[in-house]
């Protein structure tokens, strides 16, 4: 297990805080309680199995944040191809950003190096078990004691299966002609083969020769081909017939798949001194996958809570309707994939791009809810209604 320039954890040492896991909710967690006003709090963050987590991240924002020290770009606007046209979309108050895991774990790690008794190791977690009003984490075959550990290891989430599945294949690549305009990147491109399911391409834009390629695809349970990600000559496909790159070098290859459950309430209480955190505790948007800003917020509730109470709660529920929002998104793309489309062109072009981000963080008002809906396709939502109320009645 190492701990970095700091002293190495042992046996019988104590934290008040351990967090398992340096994805995105664990990193995310630590550097809200670093960036918090108890310096006091020991916080450990364990980098377990750590391969496994993305190279980065991308997430809108408005305003400052407490980790925008790790921010490598930062975009005004963002481009969505649908429904045969290209929309150039100015976010208002909201920035595009990017984020590096390994800026992101540098910024944080330095944070806690900085505090008194706390830092990062690597290591792998074999048990998490509570004793008392205190837990315990075994790292590496050595027990390390806690007040609170919070958990952000992959697994399941309240034993709920997935309602659908969201896969992705991402290329690093470099161009040989300037083609990327390194100030606008693609939320959305549908300009894909849809054959098999809902697609869509993503770009990440570098510099005008180095972008990240990203094909995602929407997979349901009990499908024959099952929640893989979209093959390489669609990314191929994508790159040279739609894009028209001419020649370029893969630099990196990325691939990943989220399990889309429509969440019960509120992130998982967990069991007393051990909290869930990411997305084992629900904080991934079922109809999107979304889950950058949803962890910023409940991160930094919980760093308050810590600060101010002594405990990390409450955490509170999302609303029932932006559950059922999420319900009947899904449900329509099951029955019919081309909505998907047809649904994004109609949010971004009937909606200024502020009040559509809002709205997929679950931050607007209902008033502005029910403007936003009013200028989506109906038809696909009715239908959803009726499929979910003759379920319900069968059932």
């Amino acid at each position: 297990m190492d701990h970095g320039p700091g002293r190495r954890p042992g046996r019988g040492d104590a934290f008040d805080v351990v967090i398992v896991g340096a994805g995105l909710s664990g990193l995310s967690l630590a550097g809200h309680l670093t960036a918090g006003r108890r310096r006091d709090l020991t916080v450990l963050l364990i980098d377990h199995d750590r391969d496994e987590a993305p190279a980065g991240w991308a997430y809108w924002q408005r305003g400052p944040g407490p980790l925008d020290e790790a921010v490598c770009r930062a975009y005004p606007r963002v481009l969505v191809h649908a429904t045969g046209r290209g929309l150039v979309v100015p976010l208002g108050g909201y920035t595009y950003r990017a984020v590096r895991r390994a800026d992101l774990r540098r910024v944080v790690a330095g944070r806690l190096a900085g505090r008194p008794a706390s830092g990062l190791c690597r290591g792998h977690v074999s048990e998490i078990r509570e004793e008392g009003d205190a837990a315990t984490v075994v790292v590496d075959g050595v027990g390390i004691g806690a007040r609170w550990v919070f958990d952000s290891r992959p697994g399941p989430t309240g034993g709920r299966p997935p309602e659908a599945f969201l896969a992705f294949r991402g290329w690093r690549v470099r161009c040989a002609r300037p083609v990327f305009d390194p100030d606008l990147p693609t939320l959305m491109d549908f300009r894909t083969s849809q054959a098999g399911g809902v697609r869509f391409g993503y770009v990440l834009p570098q510099t005008p020769h180095l972008a990240l390629i990203e094909m995602t695809a929407f997979a349901w349970p009990g499908e024959r081909r099952g929640p893989e990600p979209p093959p390489d000559p669609a990314l191929h496909a994508y790159l040279t017939e739609v894009l028209n790159v001419g020649g370029y070098e893969i630099r990196r290859t990325e691939t990943g798949t989220l399990g889309l459950r429509l969440s019960a309430g509120g992130p998982m209480a967990g069991a007393g001194r051990i909290v869930p955190i990411g997305a084992r505790a629900g904080l991934v948007k079922a109809s999107t996958g979304y889950a950058y800003g949803r962890i910023q917020r409940d991160s930094a509730r919980i760093a308050h809570s810590l600060a101010t109470s002594g405990h990390p709660w409450p955490r509170p529920a999302s609303r029932r309707r932006h559950r059922l929002g999420d319900a009947l998104l899904l449900d329509a793309l099951h029955a019919d994939g081309a909505a998907m489309e047809r649904v994004f062109a109609r949010l971004f072009a009937g909606n200024p791009a502020e009040r559509v981000l809002a709205f997929l963080d679950e931050d607007t008002r209902l008033f502005d809810e029910l403007r936003l809906i009013a200028t989506l396709p109906p038809a696909p939502f009715l239908r959803a209604i009726v499929r979910r109320s003759r379920s319900r009645l069968a059932g």
